[in-house]
C-alpha cells in the first residue's frame, strides 16, 4: 500500500516530529523484557473439594522462547550483511518503535518476553525489531488486527507475515520510504518497523533462523 504524502521535517534525533513520530530512529523507547524460558504453571481458583487439582495455564514462554540476544535472531549472512550496510547493533539513542499499531504495541508492553533489536543510528536510516512470544488468543488478534489495518498478508512458513509500505516527501523535497513487516506464528510475533531501510528478506530469514 503507497501513500503519498508530505510531511514534517525528518530530521537526525528526537525533534519535532508529529506524523512521524516514532519512525525516525530515536525518538520513542519501546519497553524491554528479559525472556523466560520456564513454563509459569497457577493454580485455577475452584471450589474446595477432593477433586480440586492444579491447573497449568497457556502462557507464552510455554510454547516459544525468546532468544536470548539479536546475534541469534539471524542466520550468519544476514547478521554480516547487517553490520556492514547499517551498524550498529543496538546503538542506545536509536529508540524507534517497531511498529505503530496500538493492538500490537499492546501485546509488546503487555509484560511478555521480548527481545529489541535495532540497526543504525539515530536517523532517517534504520530499522527497529522487536521478537515477543503471545498466545493463541494474540496470535488470533494480530491476524485480525493486521489486515483491518490495510496490511497485506500471507503464508509464511507456519506462520503470516504482514507487509505495508508508504512513501512520501520532506519538506525538504527528500524522497522516503518507510514501512512495517510482521509476522506471527509459532508462539511468537516478530515485529519490525524501518525507514529507508528494508534488507531483502529480512524477516524471512529471522523466521527461518528462529524457527527452523
Amino acid at each position: 500500500m503507497v501513500v503519498q504524502s508530505r510531511l514534517t521535517r525528518i530530521v537526525i534525533g528526537c525533534v519535532a516530529l508529529t506524523a512521524l513520530a516514532g519512525v525516525v530512529t530515536g525518538c520513542r523507547p519501546e519497553s524491554e523484557a528479559t525472556p523466560s524460558s520456564s513454563p509459569s504453571i497457577t493454580m485455577k481458583d475452584q471450589t474446595p473439594g477432593p477433586s480440586a487439582t492444579p491447573v497449568e495455564t497457556e502462557k507464552p514462554q510455554a510454547d516459544f522462547e525468546v532468544p536470548g540476544a539479536c546475534e541469534e535472531i539471524y542466520s550468519a549472512a544476514m547478521l554480516a550483511q547487517l553490520e556492514s550496510a547499517n551498524p550498529p547493533l543496538n546503538d542506545p539513542g536509536v529508540t524507534m518503535l517497531s511498529t505503530e499499531n496500538a493492538d500490537l504495541l499492546e501485546i509488546i508492553h503487555g509484560g511478555a518476553p521480548t527481545l529489541r533489536c535495532s540497526w543504525g543510528q539515530p536517523s532517517e536510516f534504520g530499522l527497529a525489531t522487536n521478537v515477543t512470544a503471545v498466545d493463541v488468543d494474540q496470535e488470533t488478534a494480530v491476524l485480525a488486527a493486521l489486515p483491518a489495518a490495510g496490511f497485506g498478508c500471507e503464508a509464511l512458513g507456519d506462520g503470516t507475515v504482514c507487509r505495508i509500505e508508504q512513501k512520501g516527501v520532506t519538506l525538504d523535497d527528500k524522497e522516503y520510504t518507510r514501512g512495517e513487516t510482521h509476522y506471527v506464528g509459532g508462539g511468537g510475533l516478530v515485529t519490525t518497523a524501518w525507514i529507508n531501510f528494508a534488507p531483502e528478506g529480512y524477516t524471512e530469514d529471522i523466521v527461518a533462523t528462529v524457527w527452523g
